[in-house]
């Protein structure tokens, strides 16, 4: 897992936004048969202010000469190459919504089955950084249209489809993710980021025990996984299993050195 990744999800625990970000949601036991309400997706903003990243002027000149070195550019490599070292340009930058726009830009030149994985990897990845709402839905539908075409080449592929199914939990069909998370479970009950996810949404839900089953299906299968290790440790706290929690807190405490991860664990465990 990224460093930056558990960072915000550790983050996000502690102060309860990363649950609040998913929409208002009632979910059974079961995970089905569910009322769920959620704000309608907003218009897509323009691509162009999506790109147009604040950044250093040193980091915008060498942007600037790998655009136009990209827009000349005809070969089918280079033009890749170009845009890949344009999206790590501001993927080091923090601007991920500007990396998939190039990765997007190469896509709609040379369209084929890497490319759309990369853009719609790339603009996944913008979303799970994004706040506003509006944002939130435009780069959810991108990664939706970019993921799909790499699906319907290969159905096989559970870690696209566990993406594609996490943007509609933001939608204005929230269902349709949590069915797509269960078929992925279905065809592959160890999945990690299927256990991971719907243990997430159980938590948002308020469902702490059923997601503390979640996961503990997840720990066992992938017991690296830390940020399953934390989220187990929190959903014991929150439905009262203080014994399971304070042993579980010690175990991510023997399990990584991250500060950020430890400051909470401490947090946590001060309230025992």
């Amino acid at each position: 897992m990224k460093k930056s990744q558990i960072i915000v999800l550790i983050v996000g625990v502690v102060s309860i936004a990363i649950l609040f970000s998913l929409p208002t949601a009632v979910v059974d036991n079961d995970e089905g048969n569910s009322e769920i309400r959620a704000d309608s997706d907003s218009e897509a903003p323009d691509a162009t202010v999506l790109h147009d990243a604040e950044i250093s002027p040193d980091i915008r000149n060498k942007i600037s000469s790998l655009t136009e070195r990209m827009e000349k550019e005809s070969d089918r490599e280079k033009v890749i190459s170009l845009a890949e070292s344009l999206a790590s340009e501001y993927e080091q930058a923090g601007k991920f919504d500007s990396a998939a726009y190039y990765l997007e830009r190469a896509a709609l030149k040379f369209e084929d089955k890497e490319l759309w994985e990369k853009t719609g990897t790339a603009y996944y990845e913008a979303y799970t950084f994004a706040l506003n709402e509006q944002k939130i839905a435009y780069l959810a539908d991108k990664t939706r249209s970019y993921l799909n075409k790499v699906l319907d080449k290969d159905p096989s592929r559970l870690d696209l489809k566990t993406k594609v199914a996490m943007t509609y939990v933001s939608s204005n069909n929230p269902m349709q993710g949590i069915t797509m998370l269960r078929e992925i479970l279905e065809a592959d009950p160890t999945n990690e980021d299927g256990l991971f996810n719907m243990g997430v949404l159980s938590m948002q839900s308020g469902q702490y025990k059923r997601a503390a089953e979640r996961f503990e299906e997840l720990v066992r299968f992938h017991p690296d996984n830390i940020q399953g290790q934390f989220y187990l440790a929190v959903s014991y706290f929150e439905s009262k299993q203080n014994n399971k929690a304070k042993k579980q807190f010690q175990e991510v405490k023997n399990i990584t050195e991250d500060p950020m991860v430890l400051a909470s664990v401490q947090s946590y465990l001060d309230r025992l």
